[in-house]
């Protein structure tokens, strides 16, 4: 058992070594000698004591203290101790390190840490990823010499960190970081770096649709305005009124026809379809496309192929399938030349239920095929605006089908015809 230090021990045990030989040195008359002769013994013990202890701290690996003897038990008790305490604070700081590690490995940015002088003392695993670092092979190594871009290098020099800086991936062309500094201690700064590439797309979309919504609103708004200009005039010629009364429904009904086609799509885009699943009979919704499909061709020599399979029964938004069934049956009778063919179906496949319009129109060249759904594209500008077209109702199409997990499907070639198609899937069907 241990027993804690004492200097009334301590004196007790060097009386008890040098007591008896001093007596005895009274006795025989060699009292000097003999008090030498206990001071030696006793050295030698306290060396061997002394050796004892640098034989644990150096050479042994157990924790466990040595047994020691008089006063140097409680020197071992207490190194040993000692010890404990600095190795449970070190499970401490390894445990909290794992934490902070696990914790920034999970952030969804990729951390860089460097020193002042920009050598990389830490990063994750996004990082090397995003950057084109190696952990930890690039500890030391200067970022600035890992990540060249001269804006980033001129962004570490200033120190001026108040605006994030952003630059054109070094590792990935086309894609956008961000770079956000943050000092947290006198000679250490952390990096946060960030994929913006959506963003930075997301905000070129919004722009490209201000510019066409503004483009599109302006030349209706123009033909209106000068023809209203017009009938200021005390005296208006009957044959001109006409013609302008005819323009002015035509672009009024542009401009209706437009504004209903963004609050359509604003509408399907904001909706939960989760909330909104009802039972729509499938085949009886495009069965109902028939009937509408020679008031839309009018007076256009097109013939009609519909071939239904009956009974088809699922769970889906009405007006959004609605929507997206009517906008490729009405394209493919605005735009297929005359005389044609537009053909439309309904059948089961091992996915689902296919849904296909085809035509025998002029076809689309390939380098516009993956931007149809595109919100504002359109194929033939000028085309577009004689058949009133505003460049929505592809994009309408696939936002309503994503939110039945399904999409687009389009093949055309130019002079052969181009069909539209999309599959729901088999896990929508409502079993009978």
């Amino acid at each position: 058992m241990f027993v804690p230090f004492s200097w009334q021990r301590v004196v007790w045990r060097v009386a008890l070594v040098y007591s008896p030989l001093f007596v005895l040195g009274i006795l025989t008359g060699y009292i000097l000698e003999l008090c030498l002769l206990s001071a030696v013994i006793h050295i030698i013990w306290m060396y061997s004591q002394q050796h004892k202890l640098l034989d644990w701290l150096y050479n042994q690996r157990k924790l466990s203290p040595p047994h020691g003897s008089g006063s140097w038990e409680p020197v071992f008790h207490g190194i040993y101790n000692m010890l404990k305490r600095r190795l449970g604070r070190e499970r401490e700081l390894a445990q909290l390190m794992k934490y902070f590690r696990l914790g920034a490995e999970a952030l969804p940015d990729a951390i860089v840490v460097i020193n002042q002088d920009g050598a990389i003392l830490w990063c994750n695993q996004l990082a090397q990823g995003m950057l084109g670092l190696k952990w930890p092979a690039d500890a030391g190594q200067h970022l600035t010499n890992l990540v060249r871009t001269p804006s980033f290098v001129n962004y570490l020099r200033k120190g001026r960190f108040k605006q994030p800086l952003e630059i054109v991936s070094p590792v990935q062309a086309g894609v956008w970081l961000e770079f956000r500094a943050m000092p947290y201690s006198q000679q250490q700064l952390l990096l946060v770096v960030r994929d913006v590439s959506q963003l930075r797309q997301l905000e070129k979309m919004r722009k490209r649709f201000v510019s066409n919504v503004s483009h599109e609103l302006r030349t209706p708004l123009t033909v209106l305005r000068g023809y209203l200009e017009m009938l200021d005039q005390e005296q208006v010629d009957p044959m001109i009124w006409g013609k302008a009364r005819n323009t002015m429904l035509d672009q009024s009904a542009r401009m209706e026809n437009l504004v209903n086609q963004l609050l359509t799509l604003a509408k399907i885009e904001s909706a939960s379809v989760e909330d909104s699943l009802e039972p729509i009979n499938f085949s009886e919704m495009v069965r109902n496309l028939e009937m509408d499909a020679s008031g839309l061709a009018k007076d256009k020599q097109l013939d009609f192929n519909f071939n239904i399979e009956a009974n088809i029964k699922i769970k889906g938004e009405r007006e959004q399938l609605r929507s997206a069934c009517g906008n490729l049956l009405g394209n493919a009778i605005k735009y297929c030349t005359e005389p044609g063919r537009v053909e439309v179906s309904l059948s089961l496949v091992p996915q689902g239920a296919l849904f296909l319009v085809k035509d025998s129109g002029p076809g689309i060249a390939p380098k516009h095929l993956q931007r149809l759904t595109e919100r504002f594209y359109r194929v033939d500008k000028a085309r577009s605006r004689d058949t009133g077209g505003a460049g929505l109702g592809l994009s309408i199409v696939k936002h309503a089908l994503q939110h039945h997990d399904s999409e687009l499907n389009i093949k055309s070639r130019l002079n052969q015809g181009s069909s539209f198609s999309f599959i729901i899937p088999r896990k929508l069907f409502i079993k009978s």
